[in-house]
């Protein structure tokens, strides 16, 4: 490892280096800054601020809503040196999700500070931190990396089973067709026995929690559209499969998380086929009917997947409510998975004038908190999903809007071709600013403990490949290197790790070239990047580490066009990573940061001299030190 020195050195390159935001006071979430035990309602809380030497304020206050009414508190200064001053106020929990915000009073007028930043003018309070008296996902997940398998797509186990009537059959170096009626129809066989027998291979990269996209019967290869509920499909080795890997998992101290569709079933699904064979059948009510030329509402206007109703108690305690429903029954053994996905989460309970969502969500969360308090629940919700992440149902949150879009506009290829997600127009290239203000906005809307949960991904089985939306390994690397130093769960999809490509969701779901990864024939099959797994198992190394990487609070410290920096800071502990997509002007942070530093990644010495900590303006290239 690397090991700075605190010898005067010149300064690198030429013209002015950028500005840092360290002399912006500061709050988070974490250990720093609020208690991390789960408070009551009637509880009060003590909250610090953090505020750089030279900012000129008068007072700080803390502005809490209580009751949807405004109230503020008084903050007393608790300690002081030379470099910064501590404010501690007290905040009263009395409502189940306390927001508040700091006033610091300074000459010439006010400016408050939310999880947005410094204003001084009035903002909204959609960015206003939050305390909750809900607990938060398990703490467990603090230090999961999470590896997310497409059955179909992952391996063979060698056991002979008879395609079904509605298969296309694919070879397995064969291409996924992208789109056309044979995208959700290409199956290539893989099953969970052929997942089972790879499992040194996660462990060689050092994930410990698989995700599984649906494992039940379906006619398709993604398996959203089950047609029961009640057994894993044959095709992937049935019941007693998913239970072995189950047992596999856990004998290695992993952990196995499932998928489920609460908002949809399949149109072969038993409860469908019967409602749809007998107006008076009780799962009638378990869907919405009307004069459409199908006669039903279905997701999206698919045939295939009909909407379910919450209207319906029985569906409710069939499917998500209660020691005998679908949620509950494969958290028990013999499966015993560690937790769900919850599929187009934002969508489940709500149609037309409906809305049951938070509804759903709490009976999942409660369901889930009886057969197995340390199960995690995650939502999936492309865009902005704050409404929804109170603490009360979804624990955390597939973090497309507030990680995975913002970091894809920041290192996209500017020769890019490819839609962005959903929005009729090419994914844009932006600027650091652009990217961290998204970032920033997005996280603001949830609790702390929300954010320190999400599932962060650069990329799922919905989305293109990582590597085609950067173009090289070089800026996988930087895409990789904020993954998994960044506050949440990093979350990442199989065959990311060997920079495997593919231009959309359904492309990007290719089989993963065992043959090229084993060595026994380079040649076959889609490129396999040694080099790339080696990035993605030393970061996965440097997260476990770090306590400051796994928990550590948020502090931006440089955001350039080219390059972005920033703090992770626990009571013990304070790591600096920077992240550049082409090569930068440097900047030069304050002496009070560090005496000296060790480099845990990237290699680069961190210049500390008597004008401060010099960072780097080299790029592509992502660096993490340990600070003394």
């Amino acid at each position: 490892m690397a090991t700075t020195t605190t010898v005067p050195a010149p300064a690198r390159g030429a013209g002015p280096r950028a500005a840092h935001l360290l002399d912006v006071p500061h709050h988070d979430g974490s250990e720093l800054y609020a208690p991390q035990d789960v408070p009551a309602l009637g509880d009060v809380v003590p909250v610090r601020l953090r505020v750089p030497a030279g900012t000129p304020e008068r007072a700080v206050w803390v502005r809490t809503v209580r009751d949807a009414e405004p109230h503020l508190v008084p903050a007393r200064l608790d300690r002081e040196d030379g470099d910064e001053r501590w404010y501690v106020a007290e905040v009263p929990v009395h409502n189940p999700v306390t927001s508040y915000r700091w006033l610091l009073d300074e000459p010439g007028g006010y400016r408050w500070l939310t999880g947005r930043g410094a204003f001084d003018r009035d903002v909204t309070d959609a960015g206003d931190f939050r305390l909750t008296v809900h607990p938060g996902a398990p703490a467990w997940t603090s230090d999961a990396v999470v590896y997310q398998i497409f059955p179909d797509r992952f391996a063979r186990s060698g056991a002979e089973r008879p395609f079904p009537d509605w298969a296309v059959p694919a070879a397995w170096d064969e291409e996924p067709v992208g789109r056309g009626p044979v995208t959700p129809v290409q199956l290539y066989g893989g099953d969970l026995l052929g997942i089972e027998q790879r499992l040194d291979h996660l462990q060689r990269l050092g994930v410990d929690t698989v995700y599984l996209t649906p494992v039940f019967p379906s006619r398709s290869n993604h398996r959203y559209d089950a047609s029961t509920f009640g057994h894993v499909d044959p095709l992937l080795g049935g019941d007693e499969a998913l239970a072995s890997l189950s047992r596999a998992l856990h004998g290695r101290g992993m952990r196995l998380v499932g998928d489920l569709t609460t908002n949809h079933t399949g149109d072969a699904h038993e409860w469908f086929r019967r409602a749809s064979a007998d107006p008076g059948a009780p799962e009638r009510e378990f869907y919405y009917w009307d004069s459409s030329e199908q006669g039903y509402a279905a997701w999206l206007d698919v045939p295939s997947l009909p909407k379910l109703s919450y209207r319906s108690r029985e569906l409710a305690r069939r499917l998500v409510d209660g020691p005998d429903s679908v949620i509950a029954r494969w958290l028990a053994e013999p499966y015993a998975l560690d937790g769900w996905r919850i599929d187009v989460a934002n969508m489940t309970g709500r149609f037309g004038g409906d809305d049951f969502a938070h509804e759903v969500a709490r009976a999942v969360r409660a369901t889930m908190a009886a057969a197995n308090p340390d199960a995690v629940l995650v939502s999936e919700h492309f865009h902005d999903a704050g409404g929804d992440l109170s603490g009360a149902g979804w624990q955390a949150n597939m973090n497309y809007g507030a990680f995975t879009k913002p970091v894809w506009t920041w290192l996209v290829d500017p020769a890019t071709t490819l839609d962005f997600l959903g929005i009729p127009t090419l994914i844009p290239r932006r600027t650091g600013p652009s990217a961290v203000a998204t970032m920033r906005e997005f996280d603001s809307t949830v609790p702390w403990r929300v954010t320190r949960s999400q599932w962060n991904m650069l990329g799922s089985h919905d989305t293109p490949r990582l590597r085609t939306v950067v173009g090289s390994r070089e800026l996988v690397e930087v895409a990789a290197g904020l993954l998994f130093t960044y506050p949440g769960t990093p979350a990442m999809f199989a065959g990311d790790e060997g920079g495997l490509t593919g231009w959309n969701g359904e492309n990007a779901r290719v089989p993963m070239p065992w043959d090229a990864i084993e060595g026994r024939d380079p040649g076959r099959g889609p490129g396999w990047d040694a080099a790339t797994f080696e990035v993605y198992r030393r970061l996965i190394a440097l997260r476990r580490s770090s306590r400051a990487l796994r928990e550590g609070g948020l502090r931006w410290a440089v955001v350039e066009d080219d390059a972005v920096a920033y703090l992770r800071e626990t009571v013990d502990e304070r790591v600096l990573v920077l992240a550049a997509r082409a090569p930068w002007r440097g900047a030069t942070l304050p002496g009070r940061l560090a005496s000296g530093a060790e480099n845990l990644y990237g290699g680069a010495d961190l210049r500390v001299d008597a004008d401060g900590v010099h960072l780097p303006g080299d790029g592509p290239g992502v660096q993490v030190w340990r600070l003394a």
